[in-house]
């Protein structure tokens, strides 16, 4: 029965998450039923076209749920569609980024940040 709820969930977590961006708090938020779980902290540096991620967190009861995945997927494809760069002090970030090198052309050259994304072949991931 515990397999059974953990995957029920897991299917919950995937079908109502939503990810919005909150620029008055500087945060991407993931919400569940109408509440925070999991944020990334963000700065716009000046308003200009850098941004700079400094970390991720998700609460300890929605963990291991695949929600800061999710998170750092969303936010990147938001700083992808918005022209802007990425400067990275979070190292969850960094590791997402090189298990998924498609987003490594968002870190800024000149101010790439001091979490820096690991030189390796890409984690397997799961299906």
């Amino acid at each position: 029965m515990l397999a059974w709820s953990k995957k029920y969930w897991e299917k919950q977590v995937d079908a109502e998450m939503d990810v919005q961006r909150n620029g008055d708090s500087g945060s991407y938020d993931a919400v569940i039923d109408g509440q925070v779980v999991g944020m990334i902290v963000y700065q716009l540096p000046g308003g200009g076209r850098r941004v700079t991620f400094s970390h991720t967190i998700v609460d300890p009861e929605f963990r291991g749920r695949g929600v800061a995945t999710r998170l750092v997927k969303n936010a990147l494809d938001d700083l992808r569609a918005r022209e802007l760069t990425l400067t990275n002090y979070c190292t969850f970030v960094a590791d997402y980024i090189a298990d998924h090198p498609e987003y490594k052309e968002l870190v800024d050259a000149r101010f790439p940040g001091s979490a820096v994304v690991p030189d390796r072949a890409p984690r397997e991931r799961a299906s």
